[in-house]
């Protein structure tokens, strides 16, 4: 899609798949090497809040205005442009309620053990 770019930024989560490697999993060396070249991996923190809002919000659509077929990709698009302005209009939020307390416990074992 972008054949002028020199470099294209990809920005994932940190997901296994989202590597180089995955490159040569699904194209031969060649075109794997050429992807490889023009991509730069950007990832999102491990453990990103956002990316986890983006999750909850992604649902709430899915469940309030994406849950019935679409007869064609217009009428897709136009229903998630309703939901957007809607839900803005509304200024829906994500009641985050996960804390640094609730994060040392849970991720424990992500933190150094100072002795």
């Amino acid at each position: 899609m972008y054949p002028s770019v020199n470099k294209i930024v990809l920005v994932t989560d940190n997901l296994n798949i989202h590597c180089f490697g995955a490159l040569y999993e699904a194209f031969c060396a060649e075109e794997a090497h050429r992807l490889a070249n023009r991509f730069k991996w950007h990832y999102t923190p491990k453990h990103g809040s956002w990316l986890d809002m983006a999750e909850v919000k992604i649902g709430v659509m899915y469940r309030m205005a994406l849950g019935n077929p679409f007869a064609d990709m217009e009428s897709f698009q136009k229903q998630v442009q309703l939901w957007t302005l809607q839900r803005n209009a509304q200024c829906a939020r994500v009641n985050w309620q996960f804390t640094t307390k609730d994060d040392r416990i849970k991720l424990k074992r992500l933190y150094p053990t100072i002795p």
